[in-house]
């Protein structure tokens, strides 16, 4: 019963919170102190996003393509780059000052450079989106595979285990919610960086579309993209959190450390 209390009680205070926001988003452009052109109210970007839907969709589905395929190739980088700094020390000297470097420059700034280099075409998305999303997973792996317990593997060592199976046994597992944590950190970025990079170029895709209605001024159509956005990228993360219950179900019986995890 308490754990009911506190699940609804967790809901109801971010329902609360938008819900405050909303009025108050709604009062400001009510009032009449912003412009109705630059700040439309929520209605009228719910009315923009209903009526323009189905254009609003086929631009998303492109950008979503783009992220997914982005957010793969990411991931599949990150596992071989933290596997390999987690077998060689040097290695992990070597590159992970860089990596923490390259997250200081903005994605903005990079945009226009794989734009040039690469084309208009689908490429430099998804390069955007991998240079974004794969920082969290490579340092997350990192940490986890650090996080093994030494006993354990010391124990398979002494008992003839080569490194394969001391790492299908004991880092992999161990690693797990360090990966998902990165993971779920990336999904939220992937989307973002598919618009950013069709900000700048492209035929297709929401980035392209806000670049369109931002020239008519239609700031009720750009909220709707907004608006959008957060949507599918919400959904992304849902996807990682089911991804992470069927990949670790020893989660489901200790509640306290998925509401950790959760947190983090």
């Amino acid at each position: 019963m308490r754990r009911r209390s506190e699940s609804i009680r967790d809901k109801l205070l971010p329902a609360g919170a938008f819900l405050l926001l909303l009025l108050l988003w709604q009062g400001i452009a009510a009032s009449g102190w912003v412009p109705g052109y630059m700040l439309p109210s929520p209605v009228d970007v719910i009315r923009a996003f209903i009526a323009d839907f189905p254009n609003l969709a086929a631009h998303a589905w492109v950008s979503v393509e783009e992220a997914l395929l982005g957010l793969l190739l990411g991931t599949l980088l990150a596992f071989g780059l933290a596997c390999a700094m987690d077998r060689f020390l040097n290695l992990e000297r070597a590159v992970l000052p860089l990596l923490v470097a390259s997250q200081t420059i903005p994605t903005i700034a990079i945009a226009p450079l794989l734009v040039l280099w690469m084309g208009f075409g689908v490429a430099p998305k998804i390069a955007l989106v991998v240079i974004t999303t794969f920082f969290p997973v490579a340092v997350g792996l990192l940490d986890g595979f650090k996080s093994a317990d030494p006993d354990a593997v010391s124990l398979l060592r002494s008992m003839g285990a080569t490194r394969r199976k001391i790492f299908r046994h004991v880092k992999w597992p161990a690693a797990l919610p360090y990966f998902f944590a990165g993971l779920r950190i990336s999904a939220s970025y992937a989307v973002v960086g598919a618009v950013i990079s069709e900000w700048l170029g492209g035929f297709e895709g929401l980035g392209v579309y806000m670049t369109r209605v931002r020239k008519a001024y239609a700031f009720d159509k750009m909220f709707a993209v907004i608006i959008l956005v957060v949507i599918v990228s919400l959904l992304l993360m849902r996807l990682v959190t089911l991804l992470r219950a069927v990949s670790m179900p020893w989660l489901r019986k200790d509640p306290a450390r998925v509401k950790a995890l959760q947190q983090s």
